[in-house]
């Protein structure tokens, strides 16, 4: 009986462990650097402007971008075992910043309903010429931690294309084929042109 109860008292132990979740730490400020370069284009990364989070998992700006250099790009959150990196030009930072703010504030499902308000009121300013944000992810296994290239990661890029309607433009309002361009949110404030992968292991569309 003794022996029963201290191999259920390790057993329990063990499960108790393996339930935990896992917590990770803020990848090296260099390493979060090279990941969000890599969703821009080749030609635009020198000097581009990089956001990431420090060692207390606070987000910061990492790399100032240069006055040349249009674009910024955001290190993927650390706590994620798949790398979500994102590029977009500095025209979008107001829109992207109110996003993650609401985000923070437990917002996630208002953030459109609020930033559209915000928008119409003149108080969030949206480019309302065409704006491109690049998306660059993986799974954390597959990291080269030298290059910050990810083995086998996806792309998907969304063109802002503000209060667009699908038939004036050619395009569908449903996702199709993967690599075919379609209209999401047409007619709204943020309708954008979706171009996605192949089994991009994440939902995005309607």
């Amino acid at each position: 009986m003794k022996h029963l109860i201290i191999t259920l008292a390790l057993s329990w132990g063990t499960l108790a462990v393996f339930g935990q979740k896992q917590e990770r730490s803020p990848l090296a400020k260099d390493l979060q650097i090279k990941i969000a370069l890599q969703a821009a284009p080749a030609d635009q990364r020198e000097g581009a402007k990089v956001l990431g989070y420090n060692e207390k998992g606070e987000f910061i700006t990492l790399q100032e971008g240069t006055a040349t250099n249009n674009l910024t790009c955001l290190a993927p959150d650390y706590k994620s075992s798949v790398l979500y990196a994102y590029a977009y030009p500095k025209s979008l930072d107001p829109f992207m910043a109110r996003g993650r703010e609401l985000i923070a504030e437990g917002k996630r499902k208002q953030r459109d309903e609020i930033r559209e308000a915000e928008h119409k009121a003149g108080k969030l300013p949206i480019p309302q010429t065409p704006t491109i944000l690049y998306g660059y992810w993986g799974p954390l296994a597959k990291l080269n931690n030298t290059t910050g290239e990810i083995e086998g990661a996806q792309r998907r890029y969304v063109i802002y294309v503000p209060y667009a309607k699908a038939a004036d433009i050619g395009l569908s309002s449903k996702p199709g084929l993967p690599g075919i361009p379609w209209l999401m949110d047409e007619g709204s404030y943020k309708a954008h042109i979706m171009i996605n992968p192949e089994n991009m292991g994440h939902s995005h569309g309607k």
